[in-house]
């Protein structure tokens, strides 16, 4: 018994169907789950101005990133979160290592390795760092510290991070406009 030839072009059709809705499915999945480096701009858009922020009477984080950081990547939605939770007591600000313009801060606050946090008091006065990828828990536990006026039970901390070395050739930005994070 031998099949038609329409027989076995209806299977090979809803075949090539299945493999294509499957594909269409996994591409749906991985662009919803990916955190990318626009994310990453998308915050940095949104975060508080680096001057504003040391000088408005609130407590401060100022993030040191880069677009290409995978750490930082990896990080960045729970930073949103973060965000999202203390924005109403608490500065995030974000300096992208890539940018010229940030080479005094980086230098001053010695960014080797991103990301690099700044834990920054109500008096703009630099009271903490962690440096590398942090789980949630800790930096909501350092950030409630900081709004407590305690020490952050997590204060220089290290994790996975991405090198940097501040002596590469940076990109110039746009150095007039002081919301231009890039």
């Amino acid at each position: 018994m031998t099949d038609s030839p329409n027989t076995v072009n209806k299977i090979r059709n809803l075949v090539i169907a299945l493999v294509a809705i499957a594909l269409a499915i996994t591409l749906v999945f991985a662009s919803q789950t990916k955190v990318s480096s626009q994310s990453l701009e998308a915050q940095a858009q949104k975060a508080t101005n680096l001057d504003i922020a040391l000088n408005n009477g609130k407590p401060s984080l100022v993030e040191f990133y880069a677009n290409w950081c995978t750490s930082c990547q990896a990080m960045a939605g729970d930073l949103a979160q973060l965000k999202d939770n203390f924005e109403d007591k608490i500065n995030f600000v974000m300096l992208n290592v890539d940018n010229s313009k940030w080479l005094p801060e980086i230098l001053n606050y010695g960014v080797d390795g991103i990301p690099h946090f700044v834990f920054f008091n109500e008096n703009g006065d630099a009271i903490a760092d962690t440096i590398g990828e942090q789980p949630f828990t800790i930096f909501e536990e350092n950030l409630q510290a900081l709004l407590n006026h305690q020490s952050l039970p997590y204060a220089n901390s290290r994790g996975n991070i991405s090198a940097f070395n501040p002596e590469n050739k940076l990109q110039t930005g746009n150095q007039d406009n002081p919301r231009d994070h890039r």
